[in-house]
């Protein structure tokens, strides 16, 4: 769900109170990111988490191939572009980054040059957008 989670893990939660269940799912940190002020976490093909290290929080979620779950009831990973944009027309394709992305809070990653099936989808917190995201101050 948009600005709220997934799977039942809420967005904004702390990396303290998350870690009984990451270690639980002995999810680990990637060390590569392109960012120094992100952590990820993955739960093996499934999910990742993403918490900014100045604040601790929870930012990002991305469901991953294993995650059963649906984005607005009915968008899955796996679905096509073209289905993508039959169900919900406010997605809209940035070729900077090769996602489409809606204002509603997700973005999607999809196969562009192979399959154009979606392998990624994320939701983020409202702040992501503001001036200030990176400092944390939200």
């Amino acid at each position: 769900i948009p600005y709220e989670g997934l799977g039942g893990i809420k967005l904004y939660s702390t990396l303290s109170e998350l870690e009984p269940l990451l270690k639980s799912y002995n999810a680990e940190a990637d060390s590569y990111l392109p960012y120094k002020d992100w952590i990820r976490y993955e739960i093996r093909d499934t999910a990742y988490l993403f918490f900014h290290n100045k604040n601790g929080k929870l930012w990002q979620m991305t469901a991953l191939e294993n995650y059963k779950g649906k984005l607005f009831g009915n968008i899955g990973v796996g679905i096509t572009e073209k289905e993508l944009l039959q169900i919900d027309n406010s997605f809209v394709f940035d070729e900077g980054v090769e996602s489409f992305s809606s204002p509603k809070g997700a973005f999607i990653e999809t196969e562009v040059h192979t399959t154009q099936k979606a392998y990624a989808i994320s939701v983020y917190v409202k702040e992501r957008d503001n001036p200030d995201f990176e400092e944390g101050k939200w």
